[in-house]
């Protein structure tokens, strides 16, 4: 009878399996006329799918035709309290088709599920957790007691990893019988990646970049890039996961950073969801990044997967020209181009030329009268300039975004400065903004004697140690090359 019941068992599920659309039962006693919602998430943010009325008995069903896509999903409902309330997570995975039961008090202990296995083990799991932690809580405040020294400690300590081992032992029982549930897939997440020891070479020394290319190899074992279920999760892990791959284990420069997003690329191809979001998402990234001269990355973003049609897929020709004109605008000054020429009338209506300066340093500096962060930053360059000037050999070259000259008269009184000043509308070589990204302002970029971009964005309290460091790297490179290295 067992195995003739088993049999029945699996032949309603393949049954329910090949069912088209979902249809998710709900009942929670107590819950009582009142509008249900059914909610999902794209990179933490929540979106809702269906609505749903309770009966007079808790009763209430989620119904489509479309299959859902895979995922974390929430229930939520209409509080007198606030606008929507939500009630606790669940999976959707394969199984489409399925009914939950439980009773307010405690959601998630007396959750009972029917027709979906995934289902059974992620609340099943949580219950767990839950116990564990109860289990753990007087170890967790003995080793948290700042009066205890560390040997009065170990006791707890060992009854707390204990409890850590049967918790690991626990998902990974689940990761390895059920490897294609939903819940695998997100315990999968936290594990951490087992890196080796490093081998030694043929010369008996040990191979010091082993750990670090096996990681980078290995970091997405646990990580399905191209399952686009994992877009849909109550955290950003998706971003999070590439953002750490990213700033963590690659040389900061456009062409390892574009090199590496090239690989990832490689591995998400096949799902056009996926595909779109993991390039989408590093261009957002590197639109302002944190590092300076990783804009680049962003142009060559643009160039390679917009410009020449391969995400035409999906964007629309609007964004795609929006996001076109801002690569556009940024090429024209990226870190390592030579800065344009800049041709403009002093306060004397005298024609003054920026590459007339013949200095090891020219600082561009674009200002507007009436910033206010301009007052802020003006004052700490003209001191920076004077105490820097002759010790760098370097010259300012500030260029005015307002069209008045008398402003431009009051404003170079004002601040002391003793530099080349211009108007920028008053331009011989067009509009300044077309030749050096400056829609900000107070913007700043260093160049060198032969004019080459060398650094943009800087505050001005960082320039000295700029310039300084920047002395070390030309002293160690000419040094270098005198050796013949």
């Amino acid at each position: 009878m067992k195995i003739l019941s088993t049999f029945i068992a699996l032949l309603i599920s393949f049954a329910c399996l090949g069912q088209p659309g979902y249809k998710v039962d709900f009942k929670i006693k107590d819950l009582k006329d009142t509008t249900a919602f059914l909610g999902y998430y794209i990179n933490e943010s929540t979106f809702l799918k269906d609505t749903a009325r309770a009966d007079g008995q808790g009763a209430f069903s989620f119904e489509g035709k479309q299959r859902l896509t895979p995922g974390v999903y929430f229930l939520a409902f209409n509080s007198a309290t606030a606008n929507k309330t939500k009630l606790f997570d669940f999976v959707i995975s394969e199984q489409q088709h399925f009914s939950m039961e439980t009773t307010s008090g405690d959601l998630i202990l007396n959750m009972k599920i029917k027709g979906d296995e995934d289902n059974r083990l992620f609340f099943e799991n949580m219950t767990f957790i839950s116990d564990r932690h109860k289990e753990a809580d007087p170890f967790i405040k003995i080793l948290k007691d700042s009066t205890l020294k560390e040997d009065q400690k170990k006791e707890a300590r060992d009854a707390f990893q204990k409890i850590n081992d049967k918790v690991m032992a626990h998902q990974d029982e689940i990761i390895t019988k059920y490897p294609a549930t939903m819940t695998a897939r997100l315990l999968k997440i936290s594990k951490q990646i087992d890196i080796p020891a490093p081998p030694k070479k043929a010369d008996g020394s040990i191979d010091s970049t082993f750990q670090l290319r096996y990681y980078r190899t290995h970091f997405f074992d646990n990580f399905d890039l191209a399952d686009e279920a994992l877009l849909h999760l109550p955290k950003p892990y998706y971003t999070e996961k590439v953002a750490e791959y990213l700033d963590k284990l690659f040389l900061q420069t456009p062409d390892s950073i574009l090199a590496a997003i090239d690989g990832l690329v490689a591995r998400v191809k096949k799902n056009p969801e996926t595909y779109k979001y993991l390039v989408w998402s590093c261009l957002y990234k590197y639109q302002k990044p944190a590092i300076m001269g990783l804009d680049e990355v962003y142009v060559r973003l643009i160039d390679k997967y917009f410009v020449s049609g391969e995400m035409d897929f999906w964007i629309s020709e609007s964004l795609k020209k929006s996001v076109k004109e801002y690569a556009d605008k940024l090429r024209v000054s990226l870190i390592g181009n030579t800065g344009a020429n800049l041709i403009m009338q002093d306060q004397n209506f005298q024609k003054k030329s920026l590459y007339e300066i013949k200095k090891k340093y020219t600082i561009l500096y674009i200002f507007d009268p009436d910033c206010g962060h301009c007052r802020e930053e003006s004052p700490k360059l003209v001191d920076f300039y004077m105490k820097n000037k002759v010790k760098f050999n370097l010259e300012v070259f500030s260029v005015s975004a307002d069209t008045s000259m008398q402003k431009m008269r009051d404003y170079i009184k004002e601040m002391k400065m003793t530099w080349i000043t211009v108007n920028g509308p008053r331009s011989y070589v067009g509009q300044y903004a077309k030749l050096y990204y400056a829609e900000t302002t107070p913007s700043l970029y260093v160049l060198d004697e032969k004019k080459k971009i060398i650094a943009k964005g800087l505050p001005v309290t960082q320039l000295e140690d700029f310039l300084t460091n920047h002395e070390r790297f030309l002293q160690r490179r000419a040094a270098a090359k005198s050796k013949g290295t």
